[in-house]
């Protein structure tokens, strides 16, 4: 039986948490009015990020998550994002790691998406 990874998923705007553990951001680009003093984090993985086609193509539409969702993970298997998420898999083995972004709807996001890739 394997142990399963402490995956934690965020918002960035929220206060951060002493139990977070690692803290990295899986967004793009950098949220408007956070500080990196603020954020408080220990790296920002933009390559994770999906596309911005793919992005604006989702635009956050719940009927679109499933889709979505497959279209990420396609796009994860590209080497320089498959190199990153190794890196993500690589900071989960060493405890908690929390994953930040800034969408509303942290559970219908990319964010999501990654803790369940890292979590198999």
């Amino acid at each position: 039986m394997t142990r399963r990874r402490a995956i934690r998923l965020g918002r960035i705007y929220d206060d951060p948490s002493d139990d977070d553990g690692i803290r990295v951001l899986v967004d793009r680009l950098w949220p408007r009015g956070v500080s990196k003093v603020r954020a408080d984090l220990d790296e920002w993985c933009a390559a994770v990020a999906p596309s911005d086609a793919l992005r604006k193509w989702y635009g956050h539409v719940p009927e679109r998550f499933e889709e979505f969702e497959s279209r990420y993970l396609k796009e994860l298997e590209d080497p320089v994002r498959a190199a990153s998420v190794g890196r993500l898999r690589t900071m989960a083995s060493h405890g908690r790691l929390t994953l930040l972004t800034a969408t509303r709807d942290v559970e219908s996001s990319q964010a999501a998406v990654l803790a369940g890739l890292l979590r198999r």
